[in-house]
């Protein structure tokens, strides 16, 4: 059997004084697709923001290509750089005037070290192939604030292929497009991933999409109250512990 991609056992995150996740365990296989669902408040972005090191995690072990996250979320250079991230906002796109091209060309650079010139050329490369690839080579001198959300969540996907990683991790990437964008974005996320070989773990409320694209369903209401298959983890009973009785299920309008 290969070993897990991403491996958590027993995590607990707290924030503002309370247990904003407790106990929670789950691997993910190399080249799976795994959402992680649950109501709002449930901890998912919590859960995610622990395992990328960027909050503090109370107790349990997380391994990431077999290296164990350093409990000040410390992980080697060449394990951080197998991992690309795509948040839901991209904050910083309205307060640095930062093309396309050079932000994706962020996303070739290693970790924490200061690329060759040497290599400029190989990065030019790789930028302007990575924009061919997610449909946003008319994009690279353009202004990321002056962007459509459906372009800015293109070129993030960019900046994820713009060098060779084994895991994707998004937090909602799909929030604030409308339908005929999420379904080019998970088109082409669908399309990225298996040429890539990418083990994917995303947040969603798009029930829908997890149905039909994922693996493994990850259901989290602080604690992980089910997981599997969306057959088992999606059904009624299974939703109705999640969400309570009163769920809404938002479906998108899709067009043959």
């Amino acid at each position: 059997m290969r070993q897990p991609v991403l491996q958590v056992q027993d995590l607990s995150v707290e924030r503002s004084g309370r247990l904003a996740v407790e106990g929670v365990t789950f691997a993910l296989s190399p080249e799976s697709d795994t959402a992680l669902v649950g109501p709002n408040g449930a901890g998912k972005s919590t859960l995610v923001a622990a395992l990328l090191g960027l909050v503090p995690r109370r107790s349990g072990a997380v391994e990431i290509l077999g290296q164990p996250l350093g409990i000040d979320g410390q992980l080697p250079r060449a394990v951080r750089a197998q991992i690309a991230y795509v948040p839901q906002t991209l904050a910083l796109q309205g307060r640095f005037p930062l093309t396309v091209a050079e932000f994706v060309g962020f996303g070739f650079d290693p970790p924490g070290l200061r690329l060759p010139w040497k290599d400029q050329r190989n990065r030019h490369v790789a930028v302007q192939q990575a924009l061919q690839r997610t449909g946003c080579e008319e994009l690279g001198q353009r202004l990321l604030s002056e962007l459509s959300g459906g372009q800015l969540k293109r070129v993030l996907l960019a900046f994820c292929v713009v060098r060779p990683r084994q895991l994707l991790v998004l937090d909602e990437a799909q929030a604030g497009l409308d339908a005929p964008s999420n379904e080019q974005f998970q088109q082409l996320l669908f399309n990225l991933r298996r040429q890539e070989g990418w083990t994917v773990l995303q947040i969603s409320h798009d029930l829908d999409m997890v149905r039909r694209s994922c693996d493994q369903v990850l259901c989290l209401n602080r604690r992980l109250r089910c997981s599997g298959s969306p057959d088992h983890a999606l059904s009624p009973q299974s939703l109705n512990e999640l969400y309570g009785p009163h769920m809404i299920t938002y479906r998108h309008q899709h067009h043959d």
